[in-house]
């Protein structure tokens, strides 16, 4: 067991003060910049908040790239329990209520039940534990919110391990503890223990800084725990138990197998226990620590871990200026114009410094996901990203006096959104503003052209796969493929995990319906989807049902930018919760600018200004601009003045056209890209997108 240990040391440091400011890496920062304290913020990367917020893992693994310590946050620093060797993998949980599936001496009996395990709600963990006949390996899930919670747990792995388990049934361990005993040297915890779990489980744990225990049970209540001292004292007469409590920091040690199911390869586990408690991970100066279960990302700053609703909450805190060279790598292209950078810069420190002021995520300010900012460590730092932060370091957006959230989005699709019509609330920073610049999204596209095949399909093909061969009788374009195995897209877009409509090669021909943009982030298409789609995706999301099935879908209002605002079926308002709830009550629509396009209705204009409405399958005369109605199996072909066609199914569905990507409030990304380009600075960038305010250095 002592050899298993290695690179752990177990000592007090003494108080460690706050860490000023971490280098960047290889990469150099200003004098000014090293000289100065920057401001700090809390970044949520596993946490459970119900509703609010839910990312969890039963465990994390860290590999810091030098010496790190591990001790208790205090209100000095931290102080020292533990240090750990430079490119050493450690875990960490917290302790609460588990579920025992499994114990077996047979590591492939232990492996197979994780696997199955691994599929399942229920998520593994096996510890390797030393008993004086040999080692057995022991399977956890968990932790789970309640006893109740944790009881169904054990009843539904009960039922899936029933081969591996051979009637026995898994069970449910909580944090109540018998001590048997404490020590001043592992090497004794770590004898007591082996010797007590032949019948016992026992642990070794650290409750000081060089200070032992060994603890038994893991009971699920006092009264069990209670059950379990007087087991043990039948047993082992010589030991002094006591109750432990369980409310006092102390760490949990444990040999953990999980990571590599084919070879037990043991890492440091360290379960976390303590009302409480919150524990800091602290890297030697400049380095980072990679995070295993982040993508193996590297990070900066120091890891706090803590128990909040009963789960792991851990938190990377960092220097703010760090944290923003990440953001602002992930969150633009770092080949973008210098001025455009510093824009996302100042928006990115904006957004960061208002919400870490509110701690609006419980235990941080901020997460790592689209839901903040998406932030993801120390890999894709690169030195036009770092000049844009540094040379604009401190500055933030203010309105009044205070600090405005620097709300940006990818793509406003040529007008950025007006307050209302994303929150229903007024605000005078966010209100609608050409965007016209934000067509350079589109400039290094291809053009796609909407074709009908001879077996009467539709679909798209990108223009440089085809050559234009002459004019149809109905006065429409018609085109080969020049290349073999051209695929007809449903979208015009490529989407590997899409089927194709058709595959066409050389000779083969289609009439050109229209001609259109590849669909990005400026303009997009989305469909079509049958009403059963959209009922499964509204549900839950409209304070009233919404009607079944639907047979017409409109955009009733909009607001100043054009956005949707009220979208009725059948006529029924589709009453979401703000206006910008569309875009996920549709099935996930990049933006709330769009039209809706029923597949299986048609307007025409025709000669006079007489109009005809129907479907395919109405039976109406189609009135089109030249009077040519074209058939294609089941569907119908209508061409309208602009020579244009489109195809009315019989099977009516609904297709959004639309443009920009996000919600569209306050910085356009794409936009700011193609002002940068035009020449304009970034604080004319930002005072364009951000009206009525000022950009103040903190």
């Amino acid at each position: 067991m002592i050899g298993k240990r290695r690179g752990l040391t177990i000592g007090k440091w003494g108080k460690g003060l706050l860490a000023a400011f971490v280098l960047a890496g290889a990469l150099q920062l200003p004098a000014a910049a090293e000289s100065a304290v920057s401001p700090r913020v809390r970044v949520a990367m596993y946490l459970d908040l119900g509703s609010t917020y839910k990312s969890t893992v039963p465990a994390v693994t860290l590999k810091p790239a030098s010496t790190a310590e591990v001790g208790l946050s205090a209100s000095l620093g931290m102080d020292t329990w533990i240090h750990t060797g430079a490119g050493q993998s450690i875990r960490f949980s917290v302790s609460g209520y588990r579920v025992k599936a499994l114990e077996s001496s047979d590591w492939n009996t232990a492996a197979a039940a994780a696997k199955k395990l691994q599929g399942s709600t229920d998520k593994p963990t096996i510890f390797s534990v030393k008993q004086s006949t040999g080692t057995v390996y022991r399977i956890y899930t968990g932790p789970y919110a309640s006893a109740a919670e944790a009881q169904k747990a054990a009843d539904r792995i009960s039922s899936s391990l029933s081969a591996q388990l051979n009637g026995a049934k898994a069970e449910v361990r909580g944090a109540y503890y018998t001590s048997a005993g404490t020590f001043g040297s592992l090497t004794e915890a770590e004898a007591l223990s082996q010797s007590l779990n032949a019948q016992h489980e026992a642990f070794v744990v650290i409750t000081g800084p060089g200070q032992y225990a060994v603890w038994i049970g893991g009971a699920s209540s006092p009264d069990q725990q209670s059950t379990v001292q007087n087991e043990v004292a039948k047993i082992s007469s010589n030991l002094s138990l006591s109750a432990v409590d369980n409310t006092k920091p102390a760490l949990i040690l444990h040999e953990d197998v999980t990571l590599n199911l084919s070879t037990p390869s043991a890492v440091e586990h360290y379960e976390t226990i303590g009302e409480g408690a919150k524990w800091i991970v602290r890297g030697g100066e400049g380095s980072t620590i990679q995070v295993i279960e982040r993508s193996n990302h590297k990070y900066r700053g120091d890891f706090e871990i803590s128990r909040v609703n009963g789960q792991l909450a851990f938190v990377n805190e960092l220097p703010l200026e760090q944290y923003l060279y990440s953001v602002v790598a992930a969150e633009v292209p770092s080949s973008w114009p210098q001025e455009a950078l510093k824009a996302q810069a100042v928006a990115a420190r904006s957004y960061a410094v208002y919400n870490a002021a509110g701690n609006r995520f419980k235990v941080a300010g901020l997460v790592d996901t689209t839901l903040s900012q998406v932030y993801n460590g120390a890999d894709k730092e690169v030195s036009s990203i770092v000049q844009a932060v540094d040379s604009t370091a401190g500055e933030v957006i203010k309105m009044d006096g205070k600090v405005v959230e620097g709300i940006f989005s990818s793509n406003s699709g040529g007008m950025t959104a007006d307050s209302s019509e994303v929150w229903n609330s007024l605000n005078q920073v966010y209100t609608s503003v050409s965007s016209k610049e934000d067509k350079a999204a589109q400039a290094s596209l291809k053009s796609w052209y909407h074709v009908l095949l001879s077996d009467g399909k539709t679909g798209y093909v990108r223009e440089d796969n085809t050559a234009v061969t002459g004019t149809s009788t109905a006065g429409l374009q018609k085109l080969s493929v020049t290349t073999s195995s051209v695929l007809v897209r449903p979208l015009p877009q490529i989407q590997s995990g899409v089927n194709p409509v058709a595959k066409m090669n050389p000779g083969d021909q289609a009439i050109v319906l229209d001609k259109v943009d590849e669909s990005s982030s400026y303009a997009w298409m989305r469909g079509p989807y049958t009403s059963e789609e959209l009922l499964k995706s509204l549900k839950g999301k409209t304070s009233t049902e919404a009607p079944s099935p639907i047979s017409n879908l409109e955009v009733t209002q909009r607001g100043p930018s054009g956005r949707a605002t009220q979208v009725k079926a059948n006529g029924q308002v589709l009453d979401v919760r703000y206006p910008d709830s569309y875009r996920s009550a549709l099935n996930g629509l990049p933006s709330t600018l769009f039209d809706i396009v029923s597949t299986g209705r048609y307007t025409v204009q025709g000669a006079g200004g007489n109009q005809d409405t129907g479907t395919a399958g109405s039976g109406s005369a189609v009135l089109s601009a030249n009077g040519v109605t074209s058939w294609s199996g089941s569907d119908m072909v209508v061409m309208g003045g602009n020579q244009k066609a489109r195809v009315v199914s019989q099977k009516n569905e609904f297709l959004f056209m639309g443009y920009g990507n996000g919600h569209g409030l306050g910085l356009s990304q794409w936009g700011a890209k193609g002002l940068a380009d035009a020449g304009y600075d970034y604080q004319q960038i930002l005072q364009h997108y951000y009206q009525h305010v000022t950009i103040v250095k903190e």
